[in-house]
């Protein structure tokens, strides 16, 4: 990397010399590896060592990028800035084709919805998609974000990359014997297969559509409850999504230049990148009619890099020495010692008990499966991939459908816990090996309603309301499960003739319903999530007594609450107009004045 990045300087002078800085700044508390926990989290290695994560468990199968690094000059120049070819150059790599830049924003704004936490910039999809596919080689994409012709990387059959057979029958690359990264951002199938998105809203999810791809991008990015806005978080899912330190410091260096400013291009005119990471004296290209496309500029057939110096000249002589007329033995080269993935014949459950959980609880039981040869032996160092199947919103821890765990030395991956969703039901969880079709191990897992086992009156005050009125205390209950708070929770609320006849009432108290009828059952009621219910105003009939609200929950629990409705007032009588007036008011009693004689 070193002579490649000072052939770089030499060609573009001092053009690297500021992203480089801003790389340096920015690594320079954070350790370049990354490793996976038994959470199916990464977490940062030691920074004296290379990376070492599996490539088939990178979203990009670690297959070649773009080297370029940004331009020195800022990518908003002030008006007083010099021109020439480098700020020319600066304003080229500054834009962003319309499409293309279009489906990041609406990627970092679908991720600021589900995974506020997260943080992503569009900065880092587009540092991405710069570094994977040149912006999908410029913006060459359709009105709707697909790209004109497919990008596929080279086969990644070990051939001087990574050793990833095929996983999806070539139902994305076309290449039946090998995986090959697929669209603007590189997924390869077997991770396409999960993290796979629908960003355009067609129904379908096409890695080679701009908008699928960049939102997948983000909720991969985002997995694990990643907070990007946090240099080691970030470093991490830049790692994970290929791991190469060498790459990390080009992502972040597009980073830094996309944050400085951007302006918007039309599709189909962005800078294309030249320097790719396979596009170096020692990498061996992939099987014939796999080589990776030409880069920009260069004639078909032409080689790209440096010529090979010619042979040292004979003694005495001021020519180069003749080849030799007899070409030299061969010898076949030594096969490849097959890894512990390859020496995977099956997988076996390895005594997983019972996978059945309440709704929003964490499941008590992991899932744990053996890697064993045809003989039965165990298999070290071998990767799982759990996968959740089904109509189910229960995941692994951090919220994801998928987990990917190496095995121990007893042979045994523990997938992460799995934390229910609120959907009831059945459905499956897959185990398999990563980068291999064989045998897996499918398990049945169950999610139940949630119960209580206790329900409570929240309150003492006598519920009390005069015939023909309205209650003015609510019913307010908390459900319980364990002693602890049992938020939603099914509650039945209905008042019944008496303890010992469940039958509904006819008579007495009740609720009215949306049009203002009298019902006397309520279903469909659900505790808050600290267990509390307050059910909805009580009205009373013309009839005076003691009644019973009986309230039911998922689980069995009984509560019974009294209710008082008193007679209503009798009226108070008016003046009985037979009655006799009162003589002293009465003016036919009052003496007559007498006229004096």
């Amino acid at each position: 990397m070193a002579a490649h990045i000072g052939r770089r300087l030499r060609k573009g002078a001092a053009t690297t010399a500021v992203a480089a800085a801003a790389v340096a700044a920015l690594s320079a508390s954070q350790a370049p590896g990354a490793t996976v926990d038994d959470q199916g989290r990464q977490s940062t290695g030691d920074a004296t060592s290379a990376p070492d994560t599996a490539a088939d468990d990178s979203a990009t199968g670690n297959s070649p990028y773009y080297t370029d690094l940004p331009p020195l000059n800022s990518p908003a120049p002030s008006p007083s800035a010099g021109a020439g070819e480098a700020g020319d150059r600066s304003a080229a790599e500054a834009g962003i084709p319309a499409t293309v830049l279009d489906a990041y924003k609406k990627a970092e704004a679908a991720l600021r919805e589900k995974k506020a936490g997260c943080n992503l910039p569009w900065q880092l999809l587009a540092a991405i998609g710069k570094v994977e596919s040149g912006q999908a080689r410029g913006g060459r994409v359709t009105a709707d974000g697909t790209t004109v012709t497919p990008i596929l990387g080279p086969q990644l059959d070990g051939n001087g990359f990574a050793l990833i057979r095929d996983t999806d029958d070539g139902a994305y690359d076309g290449n039946r014997m090998y995986d090959q990264a697929v669209g603007p951002m590189q997924f390869i199938p077997s991770t396409w297969s999960w993290a796979g998105r629908d960003g355009n809203g067609d129904g379908r999810k096409d890695p080679n559509n701009i908008y699928d791809a960049a939102l997948a991008a983000g909720h991969y990015l985002c997995r694990f409850d990643w907070d990007l806005s946090e240099p080691g978080d970030l470093r991490k899912a830049i790692l994970s999504y290929n791991n190469s330190t060498e790459y990390l410091n080009t992502v972040l260096s597009w980073l830094e230049y996309y944050r400085k400013g951007t302006h918007e291009i039309p599709d189909g005119t962005g800078a294309l990148p030249e320097d790719r990471s396979d596009a170096r004296p020692g990498v061996t290209p992939s099987a014939p009619g796999t080589t990776p496309p030409a880069r920009p500029g260069t004639r078909p057939g032409k080689p790209s890099g440096p010529r090979p110096s010619p042979s040292p000249s004979a003694p005495g002589t001021g020519s180069p020495s003749a080849p030799p007329t007899t070409p030299p033995p061969t010898t076949p080269p030594p096969s490849t010692p097959p890894t512990p993935t390859d020496t995977v014949h099956h997988l076996e459950d390895a005594g997983t008990g019972t996978l059945t959980a309440m709704a929003g609880h964490t499941f008590a039981e992991r899932i744990s499966t053996r890697a064993e040869t045809e003989a039965g032996k165990a298999v070290a160092k071998v990767r799982i991939r759990f996968t959740i199947v089904g109509d189910t919103d229960t995941t692994f821890a951090g919220g994801e459908s998928v987990a990917t765990v190496t095995t121990d030395a007893s042979g045994v991956a523990v997938a992460p816990a799995l934390q229910a969703g609120e959907r009831t039901g059945a459905f499956a969880v897959q185990a398999a090996v990563a980068g291999r079709s064989v045998k897996g191990v499918p398990y049945k897992v169950t999610v139940t309603q949630r119960v209580a086992d206790a329900l409570t009156r929240v309150g003492e005050k006598e519920l009390t309301c005069v015939a023909g009125g309205e209650f003015a205390e609510p019913v307010e209950v908390k459900a319980t499960y364990g002693g602890e708070a049992a938020g939603k929770v099914a509650v039945t609320a209905k008042l019944v003739t008496s303890a010992d006849d469940p039958a509904e009432n006819d008579k007495g108290p009740y609720f009215k319903d949306t049009d203002g009828k009298a019902i006397r059952t309520l279903t469909g009621l659900r505790t808050g999530p600290d267990g509390q219910l307050t059910l909805p105003k009580l009205y009373a009939d013309d009839t005076a007594g003691t009644f019973l609200l009986r309230l039911t929950t998922a689980g069995g629990a009984t509560l019974e609450v009294e209710l008082t409705v008193e007679p209503a007032a009798a009226p108070s009588p008016g003046p009985d107009p037979s009655a006799d007036p009162d003589p002293s008011t009465d003016p036919s009693t009052e003496p007559s004045e007498t006229p004096a004689a």
